[in-house]
């Protein structure tokens, strides 16, 4: 089995091919500069485009969409490519909204991907939260994903989605063998909230690191929005400061370019 290609398109999007399948997370197309509404006073603008545009990708598989309500992980351009995919997975809120080829999954719940040719893909969806504990009301429900396929030497591939570390999060540790984490970082925080984080700070994906024990960690959803407010430099002190283990395992994407990853 061929080890998997991955391009960090900006953001949370990356592209994920493997053994024929072609997987999109969390599209974002959109040029920069526009500004988004989030909900209950927060918001925020959009500082780069993709590094590969929406028209250049070829054949999308599945869209692997960790929530639909936020702009930063479905804008307009992103949105506009949904109905050309194969499938569409996300939250059950999510996929209510959507319709079309959306398909909702809930926590733990498994999918079976298969198509001729090409080996199956179990996708398995894992918690999420996108704040502090009672916040789900407001800010909606989040899904991340995990993928395994047959030749696996290292563990499943994972995609954490737009998450703070919660139990839910920590429970992938037990309940999962993961190769390579995605992780959605960026410590996400709006003025009108004050300190109150909507996504992984750098010291909680150190944490979350040394419970899950990747073989390999890369780090995105850190760069090309305004309220992402900790970037590359902030990740890179914190993970300094992890176990050995930790630290050897991160791998940083270079935007645009494919890079070959071993799992």
């Amino acid at each position: 089995m061929a080890d998997v290609r991955i391009t960090h398109l900006g953001g949370p999007t990356v592209l994920v091919e493997v053994a024929g399948w072609r997987l999109l997370t969390d599209p974002t197309f959109d040029p920069p500069g526009r500004r988004y509404r989030f909900g209950w006073g927060t918001a925020s603008r959009k500082l780069t485009g993709p590094a590969v545009p929406a028209a250049e990708l070829g054949r999308i598989d599945v869209v692997l969409l960790s929530h639909d309500q936020h702009g930063d992980n479905l804008d307009y351009a992103g949105r506009a490519l949904l109905p050309s995919a194969g499938a569409v997975l996300t939250t059950v809120a999510g996929a209510r909204r959507l319709g079309g080829r959306a398909r909702g999954l809930a926590p733990w719940s498994d999918l079976r991907l298969t198509a001729a040719g090409r080996p199956d893909l179990l996708v398995t969806a894992t918690p999420g939260r996108h704040g502090p504990p009672l916040s789900r009301p407001l800010v909606g429900a989040v899904t991340g994903f995990a993928l395994r396929w047959p030749g696996q030497r290292h563990g499943a591939l994972w995609i954490s989605g737009d998450t703070v570390l919660y139990g839910g999060v920590r429970a992938v540790a037990r309940r999962l063998r993961v190769g390579t984490a995605v992780l959605h970082l960026g410590g996400v925080r709006f003025p009108v909230t004050g300190p109150v984080r909507y996504s992984l700070t750098a010291r909680q994906a150190a944490r979350l690191c040394g419970l899950v024990r990747p073989h390999t960690v890369l780090p995105v959803h850190y760069e090309g929005w305004r309220h992402f407010r900790q970037g590359r430099d902030a990740v890179e002190r914190a993970f300094r400061r992890a176990p050995e283990p930790v630290r050897r395992a991160v791998r940083w994407l270079p935007l645009g370019t494919p890079v070959d990853v071993e799992v």
